[in-house]
């Protein structure tokens, strides 16, 4: 190509480059979020991670994806009428081998879109162990709920503000490597960015961990900003029931207020959870529960899916198979001992044989859903 044909080129190409970026800087309009929520179906399905997995790490890393696994889980899943999950990534893997991990992202898409599931990623996430190690997970501690979940990033790159960027290549590589997957529903950027673990991890935790969370989101919604995905990002609000705007937090003015598509989470009874989802209304864009059904404390499906469906919010509930995360147990099991499964699963709907733990409560879905076998 001559000097003159190359200039002609960046002159065409220019505006469209200047208007690219401009549009990457730009929080979607509510009419943006809307048009997008009206081509969706209702959105309803689970949080995921294979039965074989203690964590995103092992969920991920080469040695220990396991296709074989996922792909017969999710059918599972496709019976019961789901038709999105939400799923965490990691850092750690990008770091270890990028083009691998991506690989291992798309093989995974490709076994959720053959059971007809779109899937929303986690970007980031503060809860359960601040220190992430690449390589062979330890194994469960016994009877104790997600005793080897952890935080992406670690505590290490998340009290340093000036590590912060070492994360910029991650967030920007596979969003910007699936910016246009229509396999691909939503990007959650941080989960839970200002949990402090109290119950678990807390006294690991460092007392301005909120201060350093806030600024990492700040920085991860502009870094998916920057790659302008056509999918909604979003970080979901996890305390109460936001009634008044004027008493949101500095983290959930950003959730609320910077993001695309309002979620939240709610392991609360049906009253609690119609509070919040009235509340959130008044952001007049689309909704989706992204975590909740926690038996014991009074999250059910019946009646809270059929709630979330009348209502088009979406629903994700946590828990899938009953495996190595071990989130049968409840959440004091970092505190009480227990020395066999609870006479009620706090989460979960199916045993790693596929039997439901409450076929009532299966066929409730399946009504629910729509999807009749």
């Amino acid at each position: 190509m001559n000097k003159l044909m190359l200039l002609s080129c960046l002159v065409i190409l220019l505006p469209m480059i200047l208007s690219a970026s401009s549009r990457a800087s730009e929080r979607w309009t509510t009419q943006q979020a809307n048009e997008w929520y009206s081509h969706k179906p209702w959105l309803v399905g689970c949080n995921y991670i294979p039965s074989s997995a203690i964590n995103e790490l092992e969920m991920w890393q080469a040695d220990t994806f396991d296709p074989t696994t996922i792909d017969r889980e999710l059918g599972w899943a496709e019976g019961l009428g789901f038709n999105s999950i939400r799923v965490f990534l990691h850092n750690i893997p990008w770091n270890e081998d990028s083009a691998g991990f991506t690989d291992r992202i798309d093989k995974f898409l490709a076994i959720a879109h053959h059971h007809h599931i779109g899937v929303t990623f986690v970007m980031l996430d503060s809860c359960w162990d601040p220190f992430p190690k690449p390589g062979k997970q330890h194994e469960p501690r016994p009877h104790v709920h997600n005793s080897g979940w952890v935080q992406c990033p670690g505590l290490e790159i998340l009290e340093d503000p000036a590590r912060h960027a070492e994360l910029k290549p991650y967030i920007q590589g596979i969003i910007g490597h699936f910016r246009d997957d229509k396999r691909i529903d939503a990007w959650d950027i941080f989960n839970e960015p200002d949990n402090t673990n109290r119950n678990s991890y807390g006294h690991l935790e460092r007392p301005d961990k909120p201060q350093m969370a806030l600024k990492l989101l700040n920085e991860a919604i502009a870094w998916a900003r920057e790659v302008n995905p056509s999918q909604p990002i979003t970080s979901g609000v996890w305390i109460g029931t936001w009634p008044d705007p004027n008493n949101l937090s500095p983290m959930e003015h950003v959730q609320l207020e910077q993001t695309d598509i309002v979620s939240f989470h709610c392991y609360a009874p049906l009253d609690t959870l119609k509070q919040a989802v009235e509340h959130l209304r008044r952001y007049d864009r689309p909704m989706l529960c992204t975590e909740y059904m926690a038996r014991p404390a009074g999250s059910h499906f019946d009646p809270n899916l059929g709630y979330l469906k009348s209502q088009k919010v979406g629903a994700y509930n946590w828990g899938f198979v009953s495996g190595k995360t071990q989130t049968i147990y409840p959440w004091d099991s970092w505190q009480k001992h227990y020395t066999g499964e609870p006479p009620v699963w706090f989460h979960d709907i199916f045993h790693t044989d596929g039997k439901p733990y409450d076929p009532a409560e299966v066929a409730y879905i399946r009504k629910t859903t729509g999807h009749q076998q």
